[in-house]
């Protein structure tokens, strides 16, 4: 495993982060629209004390907004594979001494610090609009999920990144797949208020997982033990980040 290598592509990913303003207040817009529109929206008539949960819905949301954002920004992030097999940067990085799991691990940490950043302002725009921060032990955890969510679904990402060549089919496949994760999970809604059969397949999505352990680290309450969250995310993370390698590695660079 390279270091400098993992630390040039990181630093590239970091760099294009901040580069691209236009792109950056783009992802911003729909966490916001959604929690402006669902938090003061569905938050006006949803009462969680009914469903024996604390809070308001607005803090009961916010992590799954954050989830949602971290969620979109790094499954697309598997979209520079095909603009870099497009510009031929990815057949010069593949023609290095370099290892496949250590350009794997440069994009994934690249892209797992941007979605980070990301998700650090959303809480700060939260913050304006009313949601309140429950200080404690567990806050830092926030940091451990949100890196945990998005290198999960980065790999996620880059496994179709990796498979499909053609923009139009990525984008077809992630789009199909990001919105079922992001409904079945806890992200707006209570597990409690679905149906049995729904609430065993959310039980297999790792976004569940993930912002039940964001929501612990800054409301102070969740529906699992944190440790559970931690496991399962750690799990997925591996399984995902296994898969992502392999088929990185039979990625074809034209």
């Amino acid at each position: 495993m390279d270091t400098n290598a993992i630390y040039v592509l990181w630093l590239r990913d970091v760099k294009r982060f901040f580069r691209a303003k236009s792109r950056i207040i783009g992802t911003l817009l729909m966490p916001v629209f959604f929690l402006i529109g669902l938090g003061f929206g569905l938050g006006s008539i949803v009462n969680l004390s009914v469903l024996g949960i604390s809070g308001n819905y607005l803090d009961f949301i916010v992590p799954g907004i954050i989830g949602m954002s971290l969620l979109f920004i790094s499954i697309f992030t598997g979209s520079s594979v095909l603009w870099d097999r497009q510009f031929g940067f990815l057949k010069e990085i593949m023609v290095t001494p370099n290892s496949r799991v250590s350009i794997v691990i440069g994009r994934i940490f690249g892209g797992a610090t941007s979605a980070l950043l990301q998700s650090l302002v959303i809480i700060v725009i939260a913050l304006l609009i009313g949601f309140s921060v429950h200080l404690s032990l567990m806050t830092p955890l926030f940091i451990v999920f949100a890196l945990l969510i998005a290198t999960t679904f980065i790999s996620l990402g880059l496994i179709f990144g990796s498979i499909i060549s053609d923009f139009q089919g990525f984008q077809l496949v992630t789009s199909f797949l990001t919105f079922p994760l992001f409904f079945l999970s806890n992200s707006i809604f209570p597990i409690t208020t679905l149906p049995k059969y729904v609430q065993y397949v959310m039980y297999l999505n790792p976004l569940t997982y993930g912002v039940d352990g964001m929501r612990i680290a800054l409301t102070g309450s969740g529906m699992f033990p944190v440790w559970i969250d931690l496991l399962a995310l750690v799990v997925s993370t591996l399984i995902f980040g296994s898969i992502a390698v392999y088929a990185f590695k039979k990625v074809d660079v034209g």
